[in-house]
């Protein structure tokens, strides 16, 4: 997806976001439905829901690696429609036809951040066509902001904090704690919300 952008942002939208400002931001997470897809009639329920959206918050989670030349594949992928936060362990590959659909449709924009580097990744677990992928880190850079994480943008744009808690913890494990699905569930809902914030705001202009 390409987009013309101006330099210029609306009034009251800065470009950078200080640690002090961060911190003093309410903490939000995902409050709203989470299913974690492991059945044949979650894949089923995940899929028609998925079909019905125009826009779906993406992300993905991968073990953290603590030693030099260590790497992990992907092993969670998160998509956010109006109505719920869909988490896809990637050692089901009964998950993989639902995601290489999602991800090769064309009427469905996949937002979020940094997400070169993640399908880049994901493609080495199963392989898929992408079509309308948008990385809001990079609209946010074309209008001049050097803070495009996805925490930084939702500070800036959103107007609250979310949480880093679980982010290096084992994401491979069989089990996911209930902060390890909190955290999953927020970045792709934020990732989405971040996507309707921009729309608002003018900033997709095509």
């Amino acid at each position: 997806m390409n987009y013309a952008r101006s330099v210029h942002l609306p009034g009251g939208i800065v470009r950078s976001i200080s640690r002090e400002d961060m911190a003093n931001l309410p903490i939000r997470r995902h409050e709203g439905r989470v299913c974690m897809v492991v059945t044949p009639r979650d894949l089923e329920q995940a899929l028609a829901d998925i079909r019905q959206e125009s826009v779906v918050g993406f992300d993905t989670e991968t073990r953290p690696a603590f030693r030099k030349g260590e790497s992990h594949l992907p092993c969670l992928v998160q998509a956010a429609t109006a109505r719920a936060v869909y988490l896809f362990p990637l050692r089901q590959a009964d998950a993989f036809p639902v995601l290489s659909e999602l991800l090769a449709a064309p009427r469905i924009v996949k937002a979020g951040v940094a997400l070169a580097e993640d399908l880049r990744q994901l493609r080495r677990v199963f392989p898929f066509e992408e079509n309308n992928v948008l990385d809001l880190g990079s609209i946010a850079r074309g209008y001049g902001l050097a803070q495009s994480g996805v925490r930084n943008l939702a500070g800036i744009f959103l107007g609250f904090r979310v949480p880093k808690g679980a982010r290096t913890s084992n994401w491979a494990a069989p089990r996911l704690t209930a902060a390890q699905i909190t955290y999953a569930a927020t970045d792709a809902w934020v990732c989405r919300e971040l996507f309707l914030r921009f729309q608002t705001l003018n900033l997709l202009a095509t």
